[in-house]
């Protein structure tokens, strides 16, 4: 396997999986983790991650499952950018990963071949609007809806989800009506949400959802997670 200066190991700090990471793009931050703990897992379960950068959201949710659920699990990681898909290959090869494959493709042009496999889909997107000003293109795109906008994710997310699978999303939590009816346009009803905001006194700024793809409409709203960074 061939390193470049740039590219680092970093421990994911669970039974010493590691993940590589590469200091010139975009680097995961704490929405990834509470998303990956806010998933849950079932047995058999074959998970997507939408957007997935180089591979955090599934490596860490991976990581957080029993020895039991992660032998019959598999993950199929979609992200555009060549360049963070190919730093996914290398945490595979660098873990032994043999349930986990990538594909280096836009969600908007997932092969049919995908259409209801997944029970499972996490999915970290960008999320903020407006252009990317100072910050170069590659990580802008990973932030800010310039390729890729909530109803294209809806709409692929209802193409590759099995009747009953669940889609397990981080967003704005001032998006969350946009969510709601976006996704319950595309057949995928919001089942449990839970905000999350910086400090106790701070109004949320995220909200985690899962949504059904058939769900019937009822929503479990869980206790707010203060995430103190």
């Amino acid at each position: 396997m061939e390193w470049n200066e740039f590219e680092q190991i970093e421990d994911m700090q669970i039974d010493g999986l590691k993940i590589v990471q590469d200091t010139r793009l975009y680097r995961f931050t704490s929405d990834s983790v509470l998303l990956s703990r806010f998933a849950r897992g079932k047995k058999n379960d074959v998970v997507a991650d939408f957007c997935s950068g180089s591979g955090i959201v599934a490596f860490h949710f991976y990581a957080l499952q029993s020895k039991t659920l992660r032998e019959n699990m598999r993950f199929t990681l979609f992200e555009m950018q060549e360049s963070l898909a190919a730093l996914s290959k290398k945490t595979i090869a660098l873990n032994g990963f043999s349930s986990f494959t990538v594909e280096n493709v836009r969600l908007q042009e997932i092969p049919e071949r995908y259409r209801e496999q997944f029970s499972l889909i996490l999915c970290n997107p960008p999320y903020e609007r407006g252009g990317f000003e100072n910050e170069s293109y590659e990580k802008a795109i990973c932030r800010k809806e310039l390729t890729l906008t909530l109803a294209e994710i809806a709409a692929a997310a209802a193409k590759c989800l099995k009747f009953g699978g669940r889609l397990a999303m981080v967003h704005r939590a001032d998006r969350l009506a946009e969510i709601c009816y976006t996704l319950k346009g595309v057949g995928i009803e919001v089942k449990r949400l839970a905000f999350v905001k910086g400090t106790k006194e701070a109004k949320p700024y995220l909200v985690l959802v899962e949504g059904v793809k058939g769900g019937k409409p009822a929503t479990d709203i869980l206790p707010t997670i203060v995430n103190q960074k």
